[in-house]
């Protein structure tokens, strides 16, 4: 821990910039609060005739010419929104390969170029380690784009200030309320795993929510601020932004406190139902977790009515922060304007905690060139003098090579040397043979490899058939057992074909229905295809009926079951053998259900299919792809079952009749009073399908990530989340 050099922690909002000034006393183990500052903005940042930058360089040099900071290490915040937060529970890993593993998310979870972000991660505790395998490890990953880095810590560079670490707010919120709330220390286990606290810091125009144990972190933006207030007023009582920001600061002694109120309550509402909507998220995945109290920090808490507001809506204790139990200074602590507004000051107390080491959160965003420099920068000295030393030595050396030089002459080893040199040209032209035939070999090799090339084009659509009938819905265990074709979770495809066409966009994308793009992933719809390919489509027929259930019924089982539950997905194991077999990961991409078309089917429970007659057998010949089929497609790819009691597709619509009125596929009029209507649902599923080798998967398998983040997931199919 730095003893006596003292940390500047600064925090530069939309209202104003709030620095606090730290030192560690080693002796007595606390942390004394030596300086603060508060420079009010001239107009919040966010206003239409505001100009950030310049604003944010004129606090910058107030606070310059009021403090000094020679000596000191500065610690600056960077908002929330405008990074990325992201907790990843890592699989069993060695301990030592931990941060291989984590660059490894990283790439799947950042959505853009490693080389444009700046990122680091903190392991979060919870995982054990057995055999030199960490079990159960959590990490938090925090990246931002290195443009945006760079914005921050320019007024800094411009001042000549040297910045020590760059943190996200809500980090630096954690450690605030870490070390100050529940006692956690680097130095020891502390904090209570059940025993969480929410934590609302209300900005200018959002709120950061933080919920922690001092162990686990969740984080959250919430859009409103306190600049939604002030615009209310605004807009109900007809004031300027500045008149209605001072009516907001003093609604208890306006003329009409009723008013003020009745303008900011719809305000109230919202932003109580944004609290209680995330603690409900957060509840649900965290059920084990036990809520003590919710602290209010920011300037924006400080609104008349809104902490009384909180409690008697989320039923919780609600604090609003009025001092630092792990501080003392009372220089600072007690000074009238730090007092008033200590809730600004949680962040930046936050920052100068991390900077003194004494918190677990070890992140920065500092570029990482910038450290590097400064390292070497503070090593130029002892490097100079070690140089100097190496010389000093090398010289005598060189005087003690030189008294014995006499005795390694040419004159003494010019012989040996020339054997020497004539090895080694006999051994540089065998090599230069052995090079010859290994070329030689490799011609052979890629020669033989022509003739079985074909070979892959006849794996790969059996891959596709393989995806194909991966992505058909099953029943498993006890559920094999129904009879009810209703109830079974079968899909009959009666056909599958493919063609090849030049562009997929101009020849199918574009001729695509509104009902059918709503069925594809929220990524595809959005962004339309290229190039060639072939256009699957899949017609096939099921039976599947719920009403009371959506999934299950009609159309929509083909959308959840085959296609969000199927087709849609990156790669599948619905049997649980441990092989993905890949789907869209092969190339498959944009399906979507293109007709689906209800009608009745006439059903005998009591018969099987040798009781039917004049019912055609389905085959393969339309799978144009194999340049036509004399097998049966279905036993193929439903492993000899053949569906609903072996019953074709078409089985209701060609029944004909007799003149008597009895139904020609019936032996006799007394079975047709055994028969029962069912709903039938005939359909079209098509995508498109541009083949990626195997080889070539890791590549994809990296994009998938980015395409996930902006949409391309099923769970973001509209209507079907």
């Amino acid at each position: 821990m730095a003893e006596n050099q003292a940390v500047w922690g600064i925090d530069i909002g939309q209202a104003g910039l709030k620095a606090i000034k730290l030192r560690y006393a080693e002796a007595s183990k606390q942390v004394l609060a030596v300086g603060f500052d508060y420079v009010p903005h001239p107009k919040i940042l966010s206003q239409p005739d505001a100009v950030p930058d310049e604003l944010v360089w004129e606090s910058l040099q107030t606070f310059l010419s009021r403090n000094e900071t020679q000596g000191d290490k500065i610690a600056i915040s960077v908002p929330g929104q405008t990074s990325l937060a992201k907790f990843i529970k890592l699989p069993p890993v060695e301990a030592s390969k931990i941060a291989e593993i984590v660059k490894y998310e990283a790439r799947q979870q950042i959505p853009f170029d490693l080389d444009d972000v700046i990122w680091d991660y903190q392991p979060l505790g919870g995982g054990v380690e057995e055999s030199g395998f960490m079990l159960e490890a959590e990490v938090g990953l925090f990246a931002m784009k290195r443009d945006q880095v760079a914005q921050h810590l320019s007024p800094f560079t411009d001042a000549k200030l040297e910045v020590e670490l760059i943190q996200t707010a809500p980090l630096a919120l954690y450690n605030f309320v870490a070390y100050d709330y529940l006692d956690v220390r680097v130095d020891q286990e502390s904090g209570d795993a059940d025993g969480h606290v929410i934590v609302l810091d209300m900005g200018a125009d959002n709120t950061t929510l933080l919920v922690s144990n001092g162990h686990g972190i969740w984080i959250r933006n919430v859009p409103i601020g306190g600049n939604h207030f002030t615009r209310a007023l605004t807009r109900d009582m007809k004031l300027t932004f500045a008149k209605a920001e001072h009516l907001k600061c003093n609604a208890t002694r306006s003329p009409d406190p009723k008013a003020v109120f009745q303008s900011l309550r719809p305000v109230f509402n919202d932003y109580v139902s944004e609290i209680q909507r995330s603690i409900g998220y957060f509840s649900s995945v965290n059920r084990e977790a036990r809520i003590r109290k919710v602290l209010g920090v920011g300037n924006g808490f400080r609104l008349a009515g809104l902490q009384k507001f909180l409690q008697q809506n989320l039923q919780y204790e609600v604090e609003r922060v009025d001092h630092f139990k792990g501080a003392v200074g009372d220089g600072v602590l007690n000074a009238p304007l730090f007092s008033e507004n200590i809730m600004t000051f949680a962040v930046p107390y936050g920052l100068a905690l991390q900077c003194l080491d004494l918190t677990r959160v070890t992140t920065t965003l500092l570029p990482p060139e910038i450290a590097t420099a400064r390292k070497i920068r503070h090593k130029k000295p002892g490097a100079v003098a070690a140089a100097a030393a190496l010389l000093a030595t090398l010289s005598l050396s060189l005087f003690g090579y030189a008294n014995v030089y006499s005795s390694v002459s040419e004159q003494r080893w010019g012989e040996a040397e020339k054997q020497v040199k004539d090895l080694v040209a006999e051994v540089g032209r065998n090599r230069g043979d052995y090079e010859g035939q290994t070329s030689e070999h490799s011609s052979i090799l890629n020669k033989g490899a022509t003739f079985v090339g074909s070979l892959d084009r006849r794996e790969k659509w059996m891959e596709l058939y393989r995806a194909i009938n991966e992505s058909l819905p099953r029943d498993h265990g006890d559920a094999r057992d129904i009879e009810d074709p209703t109830k079974k979770n079968r899909i009959k495809i009666t056909s599958i074909t493919a063609a090849k066409v030049a562009d997929v966009k101009a020849d199918w994308f574009d001729d695509l229905g509104e009902n059918a793009l709503e069925t594809m992933l929220k990524g595809d719809r959005d962004g339309a295809p290229s190039g060639k390919g072939y256009i699957v489509s899949l017609k096939g027929v099921h039976y599947r009926s719920d009403p009371g259930d959506v999934r299950f019924d009609g159309r929509y089982f083909v959308e959840e079951q085959f296609l969000r539950n199927g087709l849609q997905q990156w790669t599948l194991d619905q049997d649980g053998t441990g092989e993905a077999v890949p789907v869209r990961q092969m190339g498959t991409t944009h399906a979507a259900l293109t007709e689906a078309i209800p009608s009745d089917f006439r059903y005998d429970p009591s018969k099987s299919t040798s009781h039917i007659r004049g019912l055609a057998k389905s085959s393969g010949g339309g799978m144009g792809m194999m340049g036509g089929g004399g097998f049966d497609l279905m036993s193929m790819m439903m492993g000899g079952e053949s569906g609903y009691g072996g019953g074709d597709a078409d089985y209701g619509s060609r029944a004909s009749k007799e003149k008597d009125g009895t139904d020609m596929l019936f032996d006799d009029a007394s079975e047709q009073e055994e028969i029962q209507t069912i709903k039938q649902t005939s359909f079209t599923v098509q995508f498109i399908w541009q083949h990626i080798a195997v080889a070539d998967r890791e590549e994809s398998d990296t994009a998938a990530a980015a395409q996930s983040a902006a949409g391309n997931d099923p769970s973001a199919i509209d209507g079907n989340t």
